[in-house]
């Protein structure tokens, strides 16, 4: 396992539709702890997508403190419901936070790091987590959303713990 470094804007991996996953195989399995493992690297972190690491593959990973971990390969959403403003930041975007527009909840399809294949009902932090990161798999970073331009700000790194 190894940490690996985040990808930061305008990084093009970061805006290139990440490839879908046919068979998960070692590398599959390796690339998913390391995706853990720098997830887990420094505070504050809960979720990160592939392409933020430098591979431009369909794999996310969430680890929001008291959820259970998810690992998720060729996620999809499938159903979104309501909408809420909230604050958001990222990895890859380092020391700025702005307000955007993600679902109350949705429902995501996929496999899990096995191959078996999974589907999650989430809502509040876990939806917005999973609209988040699946946004990265489509090429598109919470900047891209155009209300988020409006009030993007700087943020002190205590600010964002991140």
């Amino acid at each position: 396992m190894a940490v690996r470094q985040i990808r930061t804007a305008p990084d093009p991996v970061l805006k290139r539709k990440a490839k879908k996953i046919h068979t998960i195989d070692g590398s599959v399995k390796k690339l998913v702890r390391d995706m853990l493992e720098t997830m887990y690297a420094e505070p504050g972190r809960v979720g990160l997508a592939a392409p933020q690491v430098g591979v431009s593959l369909r794999v996310i990973v969430i680890g929001i403190p008291e959820e259970e971990e998810i690992v998720l390969v060729n996620p999809e959403i499938v159903r979104r419901k309501g909408e809420r403003i909230i604050d958001e930041g990222c990895l890859s975007v380092p020391g700025y936070f702005g307000q955007i527009g993600r679902s109350e909840s949705v429902t995501v399809k996929g496999r899990d790091r096995n191959g078996k294949e999974v589907r999650i009902k989430a809502e509040g932090l876990l939806a917005q987590v999973l609209e988040h990161e699946i946004d990265h798999l489509n090429g598109k970073l919470y900047i891209d959303h155009p209300e988020v331009r409006e009030t993007l700000r700087k943020v002190q790194p205590e600010e964002t713990g991140l």
